[in-house]
């Protein structure tokens, strides 16, 4: 297509509302993507973190209870 102005070019033949908003939500899309994909993992290893040492602490104090037990 060839456009006289850039008002027209902007305009987008009466479109330019359906055009630019596809065009900006678009760009908003791309740029929240790998933000929210960041704090997703950032999370997951949070969680992780804490599961892996609730289970070091679990198997810790069953350690402490055989050896007590075989104290006894």
């Amino acid at each position: 297509m060839y456009w006289n102005s850039f008002s027209e070019f902007l305009a987008m033949g009466n479109h330019g509302v359906y055009v630019w908003g596809s065009v900006g939500v678009m760009a908003l899309l791309m740029i929240l993507e790998p933000i929210l994909i960041a704090q997703g993992r950032k999370s997951l290893v949070a969680r992780l973190q804490r599961q892996f040492r609730a289970e070091q602490a679990d198997t810790t104090e069953r350690r402490e209870q055989g050896t007590r037990r075989s104290k006894n």
